[in-house]
């Protein structure tokens, strides 16, 4: 019995399957480059012949993709990314109380109580902190992205960088560079800066209490680890599939969901095979006019989302379709 979890980011695809007792037997990181059904399907295919359709036993979606990957998979649950994070932080340790979470394009800080989520917070404006913004500035300063944590530990001194804008944070760098600051000077002062951005943002007014769990790609930072610990004074716990607690999340949920089901909706991994694709369309029925995504199969529509009203988002067609719709 096997429970599969799908995270569509903007960067990238996660994939994870998880066993009875929640561990984690694969796990695929996939960039989603965006076009998120051939990362879906790639992951698929790796997938494919190595597990069975029957062995599946629940199937959730979650991240900004979450719609559709859960018309392409048969999802049992599609839940948004602070109640897949909250969810697998909660299957490690009953005990956490704030997890910390910094993907490819966003953040976001989430507080629980109790087991239970009591508030939260995301950046969606801005890609300052995110891992898109560190991999351009380990490219920039040619250093390995993989490295960059580790540059950090070495410097005996930070330099003070602001960080409150991308834009600003990568002049000032350049700016301490001709000042003749160090590399790992640099890359200490913008992991520190980076954290006060999050700090004063993000997490601004909101009572951060330990156990603290940092998730998210950005988590692979010792640098960044640090930091947030230097900031807080408390430890910051990186878990062992820190970029994937989002698809295991989602797994966690769908299994919840079969239980409470009886049955599962998933359409096994030889989809990854099949001619899928998307259409949009603009919605007459009233003056919201939404503009409304159908998920197409061959030639038939196996799902559709972006509705406000629920019209079209429990509406499956049976019948051939108009692909120039």
């Amino acid at each position: 019995m096997y429970y599969l979890g799908v995270d569509v980011g903007s960067v990238s695809t996660d994939i994870v399957l998880l066993d009875e007792n929640s561990q984690v037997l694969e796990k695929i990181y996939l960039r989603t480059k965006g076009n998120p059904i051939n990362a879906i399907q790639e992951g698929f295919r790796i997938l494919n012949g190595k597990y069975e359709k029957h062995e599946i036993t629940g199937a959730g979606t979650t991240g900004s993709g979450r719609m559709i990957a859960s018309a392409i998979i048969g999802a049992d649950a599609a839940k948004n990314e602070i109640t897949a994070h909250a969810t697998a932080a909660l299957e490690i340790d009953q005990d956490v109380r704030t997890i910390i979470e910094i993907g490819g394009q966003d953040s976001k800080i989430i507080l629980l109580n109790d087991g239970i989520v009591s508030d939260f917070a995301m950046n969606t404006v801005c890609a300052a902190g995110t891992g898109s913004f560190l991999d351009r500035q380990a490219e920039r300063l040619d250093i390995p992205i993989e490295e960059f944590g580790n540059y950090a530990l070495k410097a005996t001194s930070s330099v003070r960088i602001a960080g409150r804008c991308a834009v600003f944070a990568e002049s000032d760098m350049i700016h301490k560079q001709q000042l003749g600051y160090n590399q790992a000077e640099i890359i200490r002062g913008l992991c520190d800066a980076l954290v006060r951005n999050y700090l004063n943002n993000i997490a601004k007014g909101k009572q951060i209490k330990a156990k603290i769990l940092f998730q998210g790609g950005v988590a692979a930072n010792i640098g960044m680890k640090k930091a947030f610990e230097n900031a807080l004074g408390t430890e910051v716990i990186v878990p062992e599939h820190f970029n994937m607690m989002g698809a295991i999340g989602a797994a966690i949920i769908a299994k919840s969901a079969v239980r409470k089901n009886g049955f599962t909706n998933f359409r096994g991994f030889d989809i990854a095979h099949r001619d899928i694709f998307s259409r949009s369309f603009d919605c007459e029925g009233c003056s919201n006019k939404c503009e409304v995504v159908k998920i197409c199969e061959e030639n038939k529509v196996i799902g559709y989302f972006g509705d406000r009203c629920g019209k079209w988002g429990s509406k499956l067609a049976e019948a051939k379709i108009d692909l120039l719709a």
